[in-house]
Order: structure tokens, then C-alpha cells, then sequence
């Protein structure tokens, strides 16, 4: 690459890998439109012009459930979610503690 291309492509990518970030954690943090988006189906669908099943709709549906074994399985998705999240930014303290995400600094 010519004319300093690489020193733009290193300064750059810090911050699209904190819009990345942004973006996941927007999507994790949005669960109420999905539950309102994903039309209630709890049913495995493939296609993409069918309602599908969610991860914080299936916690609500079993949040709300009168049985305990599905407050369990409720709780135990929520847990996913939070060990997700968690994986990420950790993920991404780590690249950034070795000096990835600095540029051309």
C-alpha cells in the first residue's frame, strides 16, 4: 500500500472495533424491541422471512411461566447472555492490553 495507506488502516481500527463493541452491546442491551420484533414464535425457523425464536423472549416467556423448572431454565438464559457480554469486553480488554487497538502510536 502506498503513500502511508497502512498508517490510516492502523489508526483505524480502533475505532471500528469500538463501534463493533457498541454495536454488540446495543444488541444485547435492546432486548425489548426483540421481544416485541421476534412476533413470539417459539419455534426453530430457518428463514429469514419467518418469525423467529429469541434468547430474551424465551427468558420472558419462562420468567413468567407459573413452574419453577422454567424459572430455572430462565435464569440459566439470562446467565448466557451476561457470560456473553462478559466474553466480549473481556475479549476485548485483552487485544487492547497488548497493543492492537493503540495504531500507529
Amino acid at each position: 500500500m502506498a503513500f502511508g495507506a497502512v498508517d490510516h488502516i492502523k489508526d483505524s481500527i480502533a475505532g471500528v472495533i469500538t463501534g463493533c463493541m457498541l454495536a454488540f452491546a446495543r444488541v444485547a442491551g435492546e432486548t425489548a424491541p426483540l421481544i416485541f420484533t421476534a412476533f413470539g414464535n417459539s419455534f426453530m425457523s430457518t428463514s429469514l422471512n419467518q418469525p423467529i425464536e429469541a434468547l430474551p423472549l424465551q427468558i420472558y416467556v419462562y420468567a413468567i411461566s407459573p413452574y419453577d423448572d422454567q424459572h430455572r431454565l430462565a435464569w440459566a438464559g439470562a446467565l448466557v447472555l451476561i457470560v456473553l457480554i462478559v466474553l466480549a469486553v473481556s475479549l476485548v480488554r485483552f487485544v487492547a492490553s497488548r497493543g492492537v487497538l493503540k495504531g500507529a502510536s
